[in-house]
């Protein structure tokens, strides 16, 4: 004998009722109401996420104020012409606690040192970059927007400075540092894939350098036993990594943020913006870029690069409309971003009235 059970089909109760009846009565404006509120609340999460980012910059001492005129200028001034004023650059640092007086002092010292140089028009001053200086942020920047790491034939790189004379062996072993070498003894510097050309270029003015021997080397894998110890240790791996993991626990914030939210503030899309480029570069710079073959096993280089890539892609538009809001120049605001700024991190979306590449 077969028994068919019935499901009793559960009634909409009174309170139930009531509410559709409303629901259907206020109709779609209350809707775009109730969409317009969570939108609203999505993108004050990423203004709340911005305010702790920038709080958390300027309660760390001390705080560099040229290192980060350096980064704004290097991401955000140098692709829309390398000039501003003074007083936007003042203005544009204000928020993350740069006071003006260091801002006067930052730019002071980058002059003084090469990287710009500054123009009076009438009582207000213009800070540009040097020639000098672009050199070294088109360097810098192919290695921060860049694919960071690429195939390894298994060839080092090994520069011998003992032939150099003392000064000019110290000015090539801190330029060689720049590029991601590092020393295996006193007198040989090593990289197992540097990029050739920048060694070149970087070392072309550098009195005495032409001295220096460079030489192609492979590892014997019979002899290579400590080989992962001694990069280890002239890499300083272990510090960067941890460097990499902060990066990770401080932007994977924002970036929820501003992934969520329907709509970015520019002023706080270019803060967003300026310190994750800031607090990459700082530990970018220092990266030798290694082989996936010589670094340990759990490296959050590359997370730390996905998530830069990721974010940068989000606020970009956004940190534009500040940028051409809030910057000026002699001639009045910004010129539009350069066709090279677009090819950043694999390809940008050009900002509405920008010059495309």
């Amino acid at each position: 004998m077969s028994i068919t059970l019935k499901t009793a089909q559960k009634m909409p109760s009174r309170a139930t009722s009531s509410v559709r009846k409303a629901e259907q009565k206020a109709g779609p404006k209350a809707s775009r109401k109730k969409n317009r509120n969570g939108d609203s609340r999505r993108s004050s999460g990423f203004r709340r996420a911005t305010d702790a980012l920038v709080a958390d910059f300027s309660q760390r001492q001390p705080v560099r104020a040229g290192s980060l005129v350096i980064s704004m200028f290097g991401d955000s001034i140098a692709p829309h012409g390398g000039t501003v004023w003074l007083g936007s650059l003042i203005d544009a640092l204000e928020p993350f606690g740069i006071s003006q007086r260091s801002v006067r002092t930052a730019v002071f010292r980058l002059s003084r040192d090469g990287w710009l140089k500054s123009e009076p028009v009438g009582r207000r001053s213009y800070y540009s970059i040097t020639p000098e200086g672009r050199g070294r942020f088109r360097e810098a920047s192919r290695r921060i927007y860049s694919e960071p790491r690429q195939q390894w034939s298994g060839q080092w790189c090994l520069v011998l400075l003992s032939s150099l004379p003392q000064d000019a062996r110290e000015t090539v072993r801190r330029e060689l540092k720049w590029l991601g070498f590092a020393p295996f003894n006193t007198g040989v510097m090593a990289h197992p894939a540097p990029d050739l050309s920048a060694v070149e270029e970087r070392l072309r003015d550098v009195a005495g350098a032409d001295r220096a021997l460079l030489m192609q080397a492979t590892i014997d894998e019979r002899h290579a036993g400590h080989l992962g110890e001694l990069v280890r240790e002239a890499w300083s791996l272990d510090e960067l990594g941890e460097r990499y993991a902060r990066f990770l626990e401080r932007f994977r914030g924002p970036y929820r943020a501003a992934s969520q939210a329907a709509e970015l503030s520019p002023a706080h899309a270019f803060r967003v913006r300026t310190l994750l480029i800031h607090e990459y570069r700082r530990i970018l710079l220092r990266d030798p870029m290694l082989p996936e073959e010589l670094l340990p096993g759990r490296w959050d280089g590359v997370a730390a690069y996905q998530l830069c890539r990721n974010l940068y892609m989000l606020v970009s538009e956004a940190a534009e409309q500040h940028l051409s809001q809030g910057m000026e120049t002699a001639d009045g605001p910004l010129p539009p971003a350069e066709p090279a700024f677009f090819q950043r991190f694999g390809g940008l979306a050009p900002s509405p009235g920008a010059s495309a590449p």
